[in-house]
Parts: C-alpha cells; sequence; structure tokens
C-alpha cells in the first residue's frame, strides 16, 4: 500500500571487480630450469607443457608474465616463490605489476 506523496529513493550499489596484478618472472644465469618448472606446476598451477612453454619464454625473452591474479595472491604466489627459491639456493627472481 502507497502513501500519497511518499517517494522511494532507488539505491546503486556499483560491484567493482578487484584489480588484477601480472607476475612476472625474471631470467637469470643461474636458476635452473627444472627449478622454474616445478615453481610454475606446484605454485602457478600449470599444466606441464605450458609451464615448460613459459619457462623457454622466460629464458628467450629475459622475462614473461605468467598469471594474473588479485593483488594478495599475486604477491602470496610470489612469496611463496621467493621462499623456495631461497631454501634452494637460487637468485630466482619476480615482480608484479598493475594491469
Amino acid at each position: 500500500m502507497s502513501l500519497q506523496g511518499e517517494t522511494r529513493e532507488k539505491t546503486r550499489i556499483k560491484i567493482r571487480q578487484p584489480k588484477h596484478y601480472r607476475v612476472i618472472m625474471h631470467n637469470d644465469d643461474f636458476t635452473s630450469m627444472e627449478f622454474v618448472v616445478e615453481i610454475l606446476i606446484d605454485i602457478f598451477h600449470k599444466e606441464s607443457a605450458e609451464a615448460e612453454r613459459l619457462m623457454l619464454l622466460v629464458h628467450q625473452s629475459g622475462k614473461a608474465a605468467v598469471g594474473e591474479y588479485p593483488y594478495d595472491i599475486a604477491v602470496t604466489k610470489v612469496q611463496k616463490a621467493a621462499a623456495r627459491a631461497k631454501q634452494e639456493g637460487f637468485p630466482f627472481r619476480m615482480t608484479v605489476e598493475e594491469i
């Protein structure tokens, strides 16, 4: 039942997708190709063939994007990879950049 003179406000809620960030893997002369493939499979959940392709792209180009994620996820993946690289004695480097 509506009262005379009653006004209704329309409330609009904008839901925005979170910004995404690109994880960039950088080449170096010390980190083994096998280690890079392991990181891509274990941490970035790539299939074996895709991990091999990305590893070669990093090796040949000097760097390559290996995934796009919300900020927290991107940073967590980079931190996990860096911790494992440190354990293995590799100077492996990854960066996160806003898309």
